[in-house]
């Protein structure tokens, strides 16, 4: 490697680590804790390369980008934040950073992306003014929160595709925060000054929905929530939605949990638009997925509820372990809710591990299957989820009470498909699970069921 590396951060120890790194990989290196002498430095010429942390005592990294590419086109700079969010990653993408990495970051990942950018020397556009102002920033809104591997690759993802005109499927089970970042791909966008729509199945009802849906977006962005939810019909007017676009055409998005591809080979989703829909796809990753996130999450949503007027709260040690081996079906959205529960309930500054095992004694257990093998039988695919159940522990017991949330677990989708399949008629649907019509009265009530009566032949 050779070239002159500017770094600049104030942590001294990675300052340290930086310049004996890259002084052994063949490269001269200026450090400093000071945005302002970085900036001398780059006004002077010097550098090849800026290595820069976003918070410094003086400055943002990232808000001194336009200023070194107007002094400086073509210098590559390399972000480094321990800001773990999608908006940092969305805001080193806008600037124009040559690369992003969160801290703490892998330092033979950042040599080899040190190496790459010294080697290209690629040139850099100077950035668009067009906004005059700093963007305002809606982190607190946007729990898209994560310093995960996983994570990481999808905020550089989502930087990437937010300014195409690509279409964009987001697919991820129920409670990651699909529709969330849909939103952020359109805010963060040039159609952001333009409307944000979310179309369902009844806003393209008749012959005008369509049109009205165009009409409304104007040059924004649709997102289709749920899509693989649609019926035939509705999938079929998407598609010749779709077709219509001429010039000024919204930006379309859609999310979904099921898989399109198993729905598309059994014959219940159209194949043309499956393929107009997935011109880029986004893959949310599960809560189980990136375990190390959960901390953080929970940090963040304890630090919400203490903006929004609830008392201040931390999570001791023995009950963030607990939280951490939890399941999480609900993935993000059942973690926020719990931690806002345990706020309010809980009776100390620190929430202990009584306290959170008494939350998610009452909360389900089994995680949502991506579909069993053909023929697989149901007790095998139960075992195979209690299993995983029991070893997200890491050794340790879950909280009591698993036997009656198992079979609340399978009651409640086994009495919903029962009454569906006899069109809510709760005298037939008690014949069929063979149990009194007064016991099934007990436990519509019990689980919270809907019951919509209709005719349905079977």
């Amino acid at each position: 490697m050779d070239g002159t590396v500017l770094v600049a951060d104030d942590d001294r120890t990675i300052r340290t680590v930086l310049t004996q790194a890259l002084t052994r990989a063949g490269c001269k290196v200026h450090a400093t804790s000071s945005l302002m002498t970085l900036m001398r430095w780059v006004e002077e010429g010097k550098g090849d390369l800026v290595i820069s942390d976003v918070m410094m005592p003086d400055g943002n990294g990232i808000e001194a980008l336009p200023r070194i590419g107007e002094l400086r086109p073509g210098l590559p700079v390399i972000v480094i934040s321990a800001q773990n969010t999608i908006m940092t990653a969305i805001q080193a993408a806008e600037a124009e950073a040559y690369d992003y990495l969160p801290k703490p970051f892998d330092l033979p990942d950042l040599m080899k992306r040190a190496a790459r950018a010294l080697e290209i020397k690629r040139r850099v556009n100077p950035l668009s003014h067009e906004t005059g102002a700093p963007r305002e920033s809606t982190q607190d809104d946007l729990p898209l929160v994560g310093r995960t591997a996983q994570m990481q690759t999808l905020y550089r993802l989502v930087a990437r595709v937010m300014n195409t005109d690509l279409t964009v499927m987001i697919s991820g089970e129920s409670g990651t925060g699909k529709s969330l970042i849909a939103r952020a791909i359109h805010d963060f966008s040039d159609r952001r000054t333009q409307p944000f729509i979310v179309a369902s199945a009844n806003d393209l009802q008749g012959m005008d929905g369509p049109a009205t849906v165009i009409s409304r977006a104007k040059g924004g962005s649709i997102l289709f929530d749920e899509v693989g939810d649609l019926d035939a019909d509705a999938q079929a007017r998407v598609v010749r939605m779709l077709d219509s676009f001429g010039d000024n055409a919204p930006r379309i998005m859609a999310t979904s949990q099921s898989n399109l591809s198993l729905k598309m080979e059994a014959g219940t989703f159209r194949q043309d638009l499956y393929y107009r829909l997935c011109g880029v796809t986004i893959t949310v990753p599960s809560l189980r997925e990136r375990v190390d996130d959960i901390p953080l999450l929970a940090e963040h949503f304890l630090a919400k509820a203490e903006r929004e007027g609830a008392s201040l709260r931390r999570i001791g040690p023995d009950a963030m372990e607990l939280i951490r081996a939890f399941s999480w079906p609900g993935n993000v959205r059942q973690l926020e809710n719990s931690v806002r529960r345990l706020v309010l309930t809980s009776v100390g500054e620190e929430i202990n591990r009584a306290e959170v095992e008494l939350v998610l004694g009452n909360q389900p257990v089994i995680e949502p299957a991506n579909g069993g093998r053909e023929g697989e039988l149901l007790s095998a695919s139960v075992a195979k989820h209690l299993r995983r159940y029991f070893d997200l522990h890491g050794g340790a017991l879950p909280p009591t009470g698993v036997y009656q949330r198992i079979l609340r677990e399978v009651e409640t989708p086994l009495i919903e498909i029962s009454l569906d399949a006899t069109g809510g008629n709760q005298a037939k649907c008690a014949d069929l699970l063979g149990i009194n019509r007064n016991t099934l009265r007990k436990k519509i009530t019990e689980l919270e069921i809907n019951v919509t009566r209709r005719r349905k032949l079977m």
